[in-house]
């Protein structure tokens, strides 16, 4: 077997978006096969990957649709109520609607309850965070892309390097690199949607479950605490003996 057949078909297949449910991130079950055809074997793989960064992405878009028309109608109560606060008092002065002044406040206190709203609940930054997640795996799936058409130009065209394991391997490594940053782009978005959330340090039983959580550290004194010196039996004065 010639060292170019182990090189995958370059150009992803129309079809590597279909089949992705809507369904929340999880793991998928590593495809398995046969290596004596590497060249399918490794456009299956790579079909695998590129389906599992588009579902990733398709997520965290769908997820800030609903953040977005949330964030949205909280940021238009917020403006509208402080217009109609500041609107409301000046026609009662005018003498326009009596009263009127009495329901600025209160429509004052609804814009502050809904710009709370949007800061309590994160709707804003996670739609923020949802956005930029999404366009950072975009991004990485793009140049995956250009690196593996690379790859297929450098073994087809020559000059070829190495045997037909080593096109293999590192056809391989590109794949994994990828993988190990999707991974760290989801982690790191959970992490920061954790930190909204917490206030205090984390529990034991999260930061078990968590990998990327700083363990914390048994023992520590405060800052700014002085430890005390450790105690020790008081040194009574000798005295002198009486005379007979």
């Amino acid at each position: 077997m010639s060292q170019p057949e182990m090189q995958p078909e370059g150009p992803p297949r129309e079809g590597a978006s279909r089949g992705r449910g809507r369904r929340d991130l999880a793991g998928r079950a590593f495809p398995l096969g046969d290596w004596g055809e590497p060249a399918d074997r490794l456009d299956a793989l790579y079909l695998w990957t590129e389906q599992g960064a588009l579902r990733a992405a398709d997520w965290y878009l769908r997820d800030r649709l609903a953040k977005r028309r949330g964030a949205r109608a909280l940021r238009l109560g917020a403006a509208v109520g402080v217009a109609v606060s500041g609107v409301l008092p000046l026609l009662d002065l005018a003498g326009v609607w009596e009263g009127g002044a009495p329901w600025g406040c209160l429509s004052l206190l609804l814009a502050a309850v809904s710009v709370g709203c949007d800061r309590y609940f994160g709707v804003t930054a996670g739609w923020m965070r949802d956005l930029a997640t999404a366009q950072a795996i975009h991004r990485r799936l793009e140049a995956l892309q250009f690196d593996w058409a690379s790859e297929n130009a450098r073994e087809v065209l020559g000059p070829t390097e190495g045997t037909a394991g080593d096109a293999a391997e590192r056809c391989l490594g590109v794949l994994r690199r990828f993988n190990e940053d999707i991974g760290d782009l989801v982690r790191a978005e959970t992490a920061d949607w954790m930190a909204e959330f917490r206030t205090g340090p984390a529990p034991r039983a999260t930061q078990a479950m968590v990998p990327w959580a700083a363990p914390r550290q048994e023992g520590a004194g405060h800052p700014g605490r002085f430890a005390l010196p450790p105690r020790t039996r008081p040194n009574m004065p000798r005295q002198r003996p009486p005379d007979r």
